[in-house]
């Protein structure tokens, strides 16, 4: 069969697989060679990514949420939900995504995420890490050297995170207000930006020609990823208050950030709220613009208005599009996906998923007490993180395997740590469930056939379909 189908065109079999799911694709590229060299082509990543999550017939929806650390211990959770959106009624499954050992403590945590961005996700915390979750990659991102002005220090930052076309490079963008230290208090007005590049995997000042359009203030991290036109977005305002609990003479404002070349910008708002004691507005993408969702603070019954800048390079172009409601148990916004479902949290601490055309609910049976749930729409990504740019244990797999040195059970398992060479990889640790170590050190190397393992002069291969380890003296390993 795979004779057949290995002389079909080229293009041909690229788009049969473009069609197909990650998971499988990634079982593909041990058919066969030619199989193999499509799909780990970077242009077939790209195209897939476009074609399969952009397919009509939707099995699945799917989200990935993260549950803030809050009193109990700083450690975060990550969960992969999926539900079938024919199915009102139906159940909804959860997956925990489990990440590398390295970053798997009570010490590490995680308070926003953002995106999808081509199938990658910006975990912003400690550390700051950039992961794809359909390849189990987690890259954790160096510390910046960078200090604040002299006579001042950082005390709260907010990130963007985007991707630049025109270089395949993924950022994000650090603004840092500064608060004087002779004083101890805050300098309004005044901030300074840092820019991470994943090609470069480094950090950099944001130069005078990108300066920050001065003066405004940044109310805090959005609870919606608001990428658009290649765009960040953060909700601000300007006031001529030093006290940012006054709000005479204070004006909303979006600011956002250009991930291509690099330049802030401040987008003006009419006056779609009276009080910010008594509305929430959450910063929205909506079909290739942005949007504002406005609602009450108060009641059990609320009415949610869509704003939304129609041309999104005319700060004129604002118009109140239409109205939700009134709808009952919303209690804040965490989510909105294409133009009409809204995700929030209600009042008795549940995700709740909304159609406004449907008018349907779906209890998607996740809690999360205070402002600790975030959640991000989940999408099937090829885009590898891996840059050949990493320092040793700096860009991590969470591939698990059984431990050939084992028993074979269950709880027998291996964690793989990538190197800098991309073709051969070293595992430095091995571990499973009961936390026992092992000092061995295996080397392997990706092939047509699957992934073949040097252990103690002897070759050993792991079958991804069959799921064991066979000693073979007779297969030739590629070293």
């Amino acid at each position: 069969m795979v004779g057949g189908l290995d002389v079909l065109p080229r293009e041909l079999v690229s788009k049969i697989l473009s069609r197909l799911p990650v998971k499988l694709l990634l079982r593909c590229k041990c058919v066969c060679k030619s199989w193999f060299d499509i799909i780990t082509d970077p242009h077939f990543a790209t195209n897939h990514y476009v074609v399969y999550n952009n397919m009509e017939e939707v099995e699945e929806e799917e989200l990935l949420v993260i549950r803030r650390p809050f009193l109990s211990g700083l450690k975060t959770y990550i969960s992969l939900l999926s539900w079938d959106p024919k199915e009102p009624k139906g159940s909804v499954s959860s997956e925990i995504l489990n990440p590398p050992y390295d970053y798997d403590s009570d010490h590490k945590y995680w308070t926003e995420i953002m995106g999808p961005c081509n199938g990658i996700y910006f975990l912003e915390g400690n550390p700051n890490v950039m992961m794809n979750p359909s390849l189990r990659e987690f890259k954790a991102l160096p510390e910046s050297q960078f200090t604040t002005p002299r006579g001042t220090y950082s005390f709260t930052d907010y990130s963007g995170f985007g991707f630049d076309p025109k270089t395949n490079d993924f950022k994000v963008v650090v603004i840092k207000d500064l608060w004087l230290k002779e004083t101890d208090e805050r300098k309004p007005g005044y901030w300074t930006a840092e820019l991470f590049s994943l090609n470069s995997n480094s950090w950099r000042k944001l130069e005078d020609d990108a300066v920050l359009p001065l003066p405004f203030e940044i109310w805090g991290s959005s609870r919606v990823y608001t990428y658009v036109n290649h765009c960040c977005h953060w909700w601000s305002y300007v006031s001529n208050s030093v006290d940012r609990r006054k709000m005479q003479s204070t004006r909303d404002l979006v600011l956002a950030f250009n991930h291509v070349n690099e330049c802030f910008r401040k987008i003006e708002l009419p006056r779609i709220r009276y009080s910010r004691e008594e509305e929430f507005a959450t910063l929205v993408p909506f079909e290739g613009t942005i949007g504002v969702i406005v609602y009450p603070v108060r009641g059990t019954e609320k009415v949610l208005d869509v704003w939304v800048m129609k041309d999104y390079w005319n700060d004129e172009s604002w118009v109140k599009l239409y109205s939700v409601g009134p709808v009952m148990v919303v209690y804040k916004l965490v989510g909105f996906y294409g133009s009409d479902r809204f995700l929030w949290k209600d009042s008795n601490e549940r995700l709740v998923m909304y159609g406004s055309e449907s008018k349907k609910m779906r209890d998607l049976e996740v809690y999360g007490k205070y402002d600790s749930l975030r959640a991000a729409r989940y999408t099937q990504s090829l885009v590898s993180l891996h840059r050949g740019n990493e320092f040793p244990h700096q860009f991590v797999s969470c591939c698990l395997v059984p431990d050939p040195l084992l028993n074979q059970t269950d709880t027998d398992l291996i964690s793989f740590l990538l190197h800098l060479d991309k073709a051969t990889m070293c595992v430095t640790e091995t571990r499973h469930r009961r936390q026992t170590r092992f000092s061995s050190v295996l080397f392997l190397k990706y092939n047509e056939r699957g992934l073949f393992y040097l252990y103690m002069h002897e070759k050993i291969i792991y079958s991804q379909n069959a799921h064991e380890w066979k000693v073979s003296s007779k297969c030739t390993a590629p070293f």
